[in-house]
């Protein structure tokens, strides 16, 4: 009862936060569209990449699928779960396999953007402890989690559900934990680089409105497509008020009180989350109707418009300029080599490793063809490295070098909150570096498979197609490193310093405002050219520092001087042409082929179970996994809410499950390492309401099913929170969360969005 008169003024809140936050993405659109307009005449492009980009990457494919333990709130218990990783990087956790099979409706679905991968019990009881002060357990009391197993997996949020997995064997963990990592890090990447208007503008307006609540610097929960980040956003001011008003007030035990806290959490997350779907779609939809008008006057006034602008910045930088110089030389000049070196040695370490990776594949697969021969053991090899890349535990090696980068003394200094954004950047131009150095050696090898004679002739076309592509991703990669640095370097100092330059400057700036013309007030703002003057101040120092770096033979970056040429220029025009299907033109495959086993061989990017029935069966959607309402049906059995997470019981009960599942499974007989295909998901329909997304390859999320509707061939039934067993429990407590309003599932499916 109070949480629900809580949601009324929580709303309230939400409104007025998503009010502000949407005047600010109104002016930024506004600038972004000019900008884009401008480059679009001017130019200005880098330098042009040597290797190939593919388009779709993932098309059809699964990158992973294999079964699992997860612990059902609900019901307090550890119950097996088939889970298949699809091209879009959503969690789908099916009942078992056969449910997998007989194309029933998965009974979760998760996105991981803004989650924590854990695979300790103490770290995740650590941050429960933290997140709500004051409610701890007592020592011998037993904890809000325990786990059967010692190899536990959780899925942890600051603001959401948390989801709690376990396995057998630490092999096993470390498979799923990389797994796990890639969707996490694909899931925050939401946002698309391709949108040249929409992304900027909603970063920027982020930005903006988080410096004028006096939040600088890097922010962990820029996580996940607009809407989830706005929804962090608002969680971000709504949350100390409401542990303020709701904490006093939980009843019963320390683990009872926690478990109360994070549904209540989850329930006001997802309001958040629905008021801010709806809010932010309205407005970006008003600015998308006023972009026609807006661009004709950029283009008609494009030079006007430019030298306005000019007079702005020179009064800004005559004013801003001299302090800002001194700010830099003080507090920020001595500090950027070793902010550099920090960024540069794990990063260069983890690039090393993916042309390590790439190298050693290919080797093998040329060594191995020279023992055993032919086009169809070529095809073979070639399925799998087409989607290295992907491969989440083969990359793990590469990924796993940014664990080192630590800037100590100077994260505080430049008020950091952690490193996370900056590994998951890198992680991110390993993955792309990759999938391009592999997509463009097989574009060449299979445009030279026409004209070779023999098996010898194969395998020394394979190592000099290697040795080529090879030096075209030492290029690239340099760009792309260097950028990165410089990118990282800006992301870091200019916070610290428009901070630092607040009190004397920023109170300054409303003077300048009559400087514009109030036909361009449009697209110029005072703030953004403000802000521009200050990166004037401290890039040329972060350029030269980068500069110098390259000359240091250590870290393989070429120096700027060093302009590659174009030695293919019909390599690109390879690129643009029809996908290749190594299995479909060399396997050897008779004709009689159905289609359907032509589409099963070598779907599964990393494989550990056999499937010998189609494809994926339930259409899952990038859409449908981010709307709250996934079922989670209720279990058999009904426990007493006040019972324990778990019993010793647990152990034994997943032990003989998996003698069960080892004595009926299929792969019993498939030998350790043996890579195995699997089904393939449907592909996502476009969606028109959500502009395209991904800072890195991206399949575009698909088009929500409404419920009740058909879906890959079938009605889902979705069942009444008392059909799922999903309404939560009653809580000693006075405050009960709220059922999510619009869903059967008390958290399985909006984390998609989240």
């Amino acid at each position: 009862p109070c949480l629900t008169r809580l949601l009324s003024p929580l709303a309230e809140k939400t409104g007025k936060v998503l009010g502000e936050f949407c005047r600010c993405y109104k002016e930024q659109y506004g600038v972004a569209l000019f900008n884009s307009v401008r480059y679009e005449i001017e130019g200005n492009g880098g330098p042009q990449a040597q290797l190939l980009h593919r388009k779709v990457p993932l098309e059809d494919h699964v990158i992973y699928s294999g079964n699992l333990f997860q612990y059902i709130e609900e019901n307090k218990k550890w119950r097996n779960r088939f889970c298949v990783v699809p091209h879009n990087y959503g969690l789908v956790l099916y009942e078992n396999k056969l449910a997998y099979e007989r194309e029933l409706p998965p009974r979760v679905l998760v996105n991981s953007a803004g989650y924590k991968v854990l695979t300790a019990v103490d770290q995740y009881l650590e941050l429960v402890n933290n997140s709500l002060p004051g409610v701890t357990p007592k020592s011998g009391h037993s904890p809000i989690l325990k786990c059967p197993t010692d190899f536990p997996l959780i899925l942890w949020h600051p603001y959401a559900r948390h989801y709690y997995f376990c396995v057998m064997t630490g092999k096993e963990q470390e498979k799923w934990r990389a797994v796990f990592q890639d969707c996490v890090r694909h899931c925050n990447n939401g946002i698309s680089e391709d949108s040249k208007v929409e992304a900027p503008a909603f970063t920027d307006a982020i930005r903006m409105y988080r410096q004028s609540k006096e939040h600088y610097g890097t922010w962990d929960m820029l996580c996940g497509n607009e809407t989830q980040v706005l929804s962090n956003l608002v969680m971000e001011e709504l949350l100390p008020e409401l542990r303020n008003t709701i904490g006093p007030r939980l009843k019963g035990k320390a683990q009872e009180r926690q478990r109360t806290w994070i549904q209540i959490s989850d329930a006001v997350y997802r309001m958040v989350y629905e008021q801010t779907k709806a809010q932010y779609d309205a407005a970006m939809a008003k600015c998308e109707l006023e972009q026609p008008q807006m661009e004709s006057t950029i283009r008609t006034d494009m030079d006007q418009i430019i030298t306005s602008k000019e007079h702005l910045a020179s009064k800004i930088r005559a004013f801003v300029l001299p302090k800002a110089e001194i700010c830099v030389r003080n507090h920020v000049q001595p500090y950027i080599s070793s902010i550099l070196e920090a960024l540069m040695t794990p990063t260069s370490q983890g690039f090393a490793e993916v042309r390590e990776v790439f190298f050693k594949e290919v080797t093998d697969m040329n060594m191995n063809i020279v023992n055993e021969g032919g086009l169809e053991k070529l095809a073979e090899y070639m399925e799998k490295i087409s989607h290295l890349a992907f491969h989440p535990v083969k990359m793990q090696s590469c990924y796993e070098k940014m664990d080192q980068l630590k800037l100590e003394g100077l994260q505080q200094r430049f008020d950091v909150s952690s490193t996370s954004v900056f590994k998951q950047r890198a992680q991110i131009h390993m993955r792309q570096q990759m999938d391009d150095a592999v997509y463009t050696f097989e574009t060449l090898l299979h445009q030279e498979l026409g004209r070779l004679q023999g098996k010898d002739d194969l395998c020394k076309s394979i190592q000099r197609i290697l040795e080529r592509v090879l030096k075209k991703y030492d290029y690239d990669s340099s760009t792309v490193r260097k950028k990165f640095f410089r990118e990282a370097l800006l992301q870091i100092t200019i916070p610290f310093l428009l901070k630092k330059l607040a009190p004397t400057c920023k109170g300054e700036l409303a003077k300048f405002q009559e400087l514009i013309f109030e036909d361009f007030a449009n697209f110029i703002l005072v703030e953004n050219t403000y802000e521009e003057v200050v990166l004037q101040s401290v890039m040329k120092d972060i350029m030269q520092a980068v500069k110098e770096a390259a000359v240091q033979r250590k870290h393989n970056l070429y120096r700027d001087s060093m302009v590659m040429h174009n030695s293919d220029p019909n390599l690109h025009l390879l690129g643009e042409g029809v996908p290749i299907d190594w299995g479909e033109e060399y396997s050897g495959q008779p004709e009689s082929e159905s289609a359907t086993d032509k589409r099963r061989r070598a779907k599964q990017v990393v494989s550990v179970i056999q499937d010998d029935e189609g494809v994926l069966p339930y259409k899952v959607g990038a859409e449908a996994l981010l709307q709250p309402g996934s079922p989670e049906p209720r279990e058999p059995e009904e426990l007493d809410p006040g019972a324990p997470p778990s019993s010793p019981d647990g152990v034994e009960e997943i032990r003989e499950a998996l003698v069960e599942e080892s004595l009926a499974s299929p792969r019993a007989d498939v030998p350790s390492g043996v890579t195995m295909p699997c089904a393939a998901p449907a592909p996502p329909k476009p969606r028109a309401d959500v502009p395209s997304e991904a800072k890195a390859p991206h399949v575009t999320p698909a088009s929500s099913p409404a419920p009740g509707a058909e879906t890959a061939g079938m009605t889902c039934h979705q069942p009444s929170d008392k059909e799922t067993g999903e309404e939560v429990a009653t809580l000693v407590s006075e405050c009960s969360p709220p059922q999510p309003m619009g869903t059967t599932e008390s958290g399985e499916g909006v984390q998609t969005e989240f």
